[in-house]
């Protein structure tokens, strides 16, 4: 038994996030095509790289893109949470994705630095341009849902990143038009890759927390346990288990011991109280109690199932 806190304009925000990712996939479509065509014709093995970032890219989209659609599906026999991780997944992936990329910058960025190469600057710049106008528009739309969503955020970090990076060669091309300073773009690369392990990082550890089950930072199991028996009816609370199905849903599982054998009709009156308590305090939405009276069982606040 527990709260739900959905609200009517759900349906139409998914879709709304859906769109945006659609958009976005296009968008880095033509920036691919037009890198590696760029980077054909102008020698660029900079605009190469890139063009295999931004195909990355693609792909890491694409997985949002799919996994946004797949949490949207309803719930069955055979799957009765529904694909509700789906996006928890994909943040997974992307985040994994995100800092083996930024370890392929880094080694590019190495070799880049130690052989310099004389390329075709215009056409780096004006694709450099491109690169910003498109992944600065996909930022832009995804922005918003990267603070309350892991998958968002990771396909938000991705197109960032890539806008970054198309700063960097912008910079680094002007550079080498004007002053021939070819290793400016090694090291704005390097510097870039660092803040996408960084960030990558943060992400991941994020993501692997909630497919762990772990118990949410910012969720105080014991203080929980002490408010909750100090209901005058309740004897103990133990077996608790609490985890993070997806980013909108919090799960609380415990055993509570009764001081009386009372009716059904009074544990749920207590059972209200108890939801109550744990949504308004903290944001848990959804509650399953096991009560108990004088049964003989482990009466650790924690059990190893």
């Amino acid at each position: 038994m527990g709260h739900s806190h959905t609200h009517n304009h759900t349906h139409a925000h998914n879709d709304l996030k859906g769109r945006n990712l659609f958009i976005s996939i296009l968008l880095n479509i033509l920036i691919t095509a037009a890198q590696v065509i760029g980077g054909i014709v102008s020698g660029s093995l900079a605009l190469l790289s890139d063009a295999l970032h931004n195909f990355s890219d693609v792909l890491s989209l694409v997985v949002s893109y799919i996994a946004n659609k797949l949490s949207k599906k309803k719930a069955s026999i055979h799957r009765t949470f529904g694909y509700k991780r789906a996006e928890i997944l994909a943040a997974f992936i992307n985040a994994s994705t995100l800092i083996i990329v930024a370890i392929l910058l880094i080694i590019e960025a190495i070799k880049r630095f130690q052989n310099p190469e004389e390329i075709e600057s215009n056409l780096v710049i004006w694709l450099s341009i491109l690169g910003i106008v498109a992944n600065g528009l996909s930022v832009l739309l995804l922005k918003r849902d990267s603070k309350s969503n892991m998958n968002m955020k990771s396909a938000y970090l991705h197109l960032l990143t890539d806008m970054m990076a198309s700063i960097a060669v912008l910079i680094g091309g002007l550079l080498m038009k004007y002053y021939q300073l070819y290793w400016v773009d090694s090291v704005l690369t390097f510097a870039i890759a660092v803040y996408l392990i960084w960030m990558g990082f943060d992400l991941l550890k994020s993501s692997t927390k909630v497919l762990m089950l772990f118990t949410p930072d910012d969720i105080p199991i014991s203080q929980i346990v002490s408010e909750i028996n100090a209901f005058e009816s309740i004897k103990n609370v133990h077996h608790v288990h609490v985890w993070q199905l997806n980013e909108e849903e919090i799960h609380l599982e415990a055993h509570i011991d009764f001081n009386n054998d009372i009716t059904l009709s009074q544990f749920d009156v207590i059972l209200h109280k108890i939801e109550d308590l744990v949504f308004n305090k903290y944001d848990i939405n959804h509650v399953n109690i096991q009560p108990e009276f004088g049964k003989d069982d482990v009466k650790d606040v924690i059990v190893q199932d």
